[in-house]
Parts: structure tokens; C-alpha cells; sequence
């Protein structure tokens, strides 16, 4: 299908393959599909998000460790988890321009064998998407157009902000996950406060305040008659598919809206059986969503 040839570390963070395996099992599969080649990083540690409040030192040192390990294998960092792009993207940045900071990070690396230069790149999957595949490659895997299919899509918080470490998206008006969507023939609709929290970050101070945050984004999207919401993140993505019938309960709403991780639209619409996606693991029933793409793809046969 595809002839160029791309090659990443994949960067899998702590939650994904406890919590959300769906999306790394369709993320594999369709990024196989595009010709893109994932090299595995098995003595990867925590990005060091958590941490940070903690202690800040400790938190630049796990991300260093990670990024170092990248530059001995001379490959870009791909990651499907915007805290961790968004963790070592800055750490990286903050430690090429603070040479004092950088020595005393590289001391702690040192009896490790590992040594900070700064010499990759870290990408989250939307961004190596579009810069490094681009669009037009996208669009010409689709063989099966999502034409009937209008859906909303949610970037989540640490793919675009903050922004002097992103650069590659506007956070207050994102495009690129929307132009991933079009993409592949489906409408991305707009919807009020698109580029509000998904309330996870909260979750562990006060349910009550997160819950209630979802719910808000889910009343946005629903109000608009999105068939499914787009996420690419896996904290995200546990709020509004693992949390939405807890959203329900609590708030006495029903919305039945399947949330899929992008991969997986990206997969359905490059024809890929709907069993490799992991789509069964989805918490919402997606049957409508998955009945609609299908069909269509019978009617066009």
C-alpha cells in the first residue's frame, strides 16, 4: 500500500498497556498498514509526568533516561499518549538550552551508561501523521470511505499545550486531528468549548468536579448529533468511554456516544477486519457506527 518507509521507538507510557490496550492494538496495526515500522523500547520508565509536583529533579531525570535511550538507537520517539509527548518534548527542549541543568541531569544518567544530547525528535502519533506521512498518503490508504459518518472529535490537553513546546497546532483552534477525520471521508463536526479538559487531570482530587466536566463535553457533543467522538489520548479517552455510563448514573443523562481512538476510524477506513481493532474492548457499544460504515461499504461493492 505504502512504499515510503518510516521508522520510530515507540514510547508507550504507563496507562496504555494496563488500561487502554485498544488503542496501542489499533494503533499497531494500522501504522504496520502504512508501511511505518515500530521498534520497540523495552527499558523505557514513566515519562515522568506524574512526578513533577513531586520533585521536579527526578521528573527531567525519568525523561531524560527516555530520551537518551532513543538517541543510542539514533530514532525518533513516537508516542500515542499526549502526556508523554508533551512530558519529554519539553524536558528535551528545557535541557538543550540549559547547559548547567543538562550536566547535572547527564550526572544522574551517568551510571546508567546514558548521556542527554538532544539529538531526536519526539512526536506524538497525530503529528507523525500528517508531517511525516502526510495527508495525501492518508487519504490515498482509504479504502473505504466513512462518507456517511459525521463524528466530533477531542485532542485532549498536553498534544497542543503548552504551546511554546508543541508548535505544530494551534490548541485554541486545532485542525490537524479534524483534517485526519476529513481525511478519511467523514464530516468532523464543531461543537461548543471543543477545546476544554476532558476533567481526567482532576480525577484524583475531586470525582465530582471531572465527572462534571465530561458530562459538559458530552452534552456539547451530543447536542451537535455526532454519531461517535475521536480521541487520541488515553486518559481522554477512559473519561468519556469507561466513565460515560458512571457520567450517566450520576447526572441521570443518557448519550450512548461510542468513543473510538483515532486508529481505529483510521483502520475501519482503510478496510482493516473490525477484530484487529479492538474494538470489542470499547466500553459504549460502537455497533451503530460500525453497522453504518459497513453497509455502506456493502452498498458501494
Amino acid at each position: 500500500m505504502m512504499t515510503e518507509h518510516h521508522r520510530y521507538l515507540i514510547f508507550l507510557g504507563c496507562a496504555i498497556p494496563y488500561r487502554v490496550s485498544s488503542y496501542e492494538i489499533s494503533a499497531r496495526k494500522v501504522l504496520q498498514a502504512l508501511n511505518v515500522e515500530l521498534v520497540e523500547m523495552p527499558e523505557f520508565n514513566c515519562c515522568g509526568l506524574p512526578m513533577d509536583p513531586v520533585d521536579h529533579k527526578m521528573m527531567l531525570v525519568m525523561a531524560a533516561r527516555n530520551l537518551a535511550q532513543g538517541e543510542e538507537q539514533n530514532l525518533s520517539i513516537l508516542t500515542l499518549c499526549p502526556g508523554c509527548s508533551g512530558t519529554l518534548r519539553k524536558v528535551s527542549k528545557t535541557l538543550k538550552e540549559d547547559k548547567a541543568l543538562r550536566e547535572e541531569v547527564n550526572s544522574c544518567l551517568k551510571d546508567s551508561g546514558l548521556e542527554f544530547n538532544g539529538k531526536i525528535e519526539v512526536k506524538h502519533l497525530i503529528q507523525a501523521l500528517v508531517e511525516d506521512l502526510g495527508l495525501e498518503k492518508i487519504k490515498s490508504a482509504v479504502i473505504r470511505p466513512l462518507t456517511t459518518l459525521k463524528v466530533a472529535e477531542h485532542n485532549g490537553c498536553h498534544v497542543l499545550r503548552p504551546r511554546e513546546f508543541s508548535g505544530f497546532d494551534d490548541p485554541e483552534d486545532p485542525k490537524l486531528l479534524k483534517n485526519l477525520v476529513e481525511a478519511l471521508g467523514a464530516e468532523c463536526l464543531d461543537y461548543m468549548d471543543e477545546a476544554e479538559c476532558c476533567g481526567a487531570p482532576s480525577i484524583g482530587v475531586n470525582d465530582k468536579i471531572c465527572l462534571q466536566l465530561a458530562r459538559d463535553k458530552l452534552n456539547h457533543v451530543s447536542a451537535v448529533h455526532a454519531q461517535a467522538l475521536i480521541t487520541v489520548c488515553p486518559f481522554c479517552h477512559m473519561m468519556y468511554d469507561t466513565n460515560q455510563m458512571r457520567i450517566e448514573k450520576t447526572f441521570d443523562e443518557k448519550y450512548g456516544i461510542p468513543v473510538l481512538h483515532y486508529p481505529q476510524l483510521l483502520g475501519l477506513a482503510m478496510g482493516l477486519p473490525p477484530a484487529d481493532l479492538a474494538l470489542n474492548e470499547l466500553r459504549v457499544n460502537c455497533s451503530k457506527v460500525l453497522n453504518n460504515i459497513l453497509n455502506e461499504d456493502c452498498l458501494n461493492g
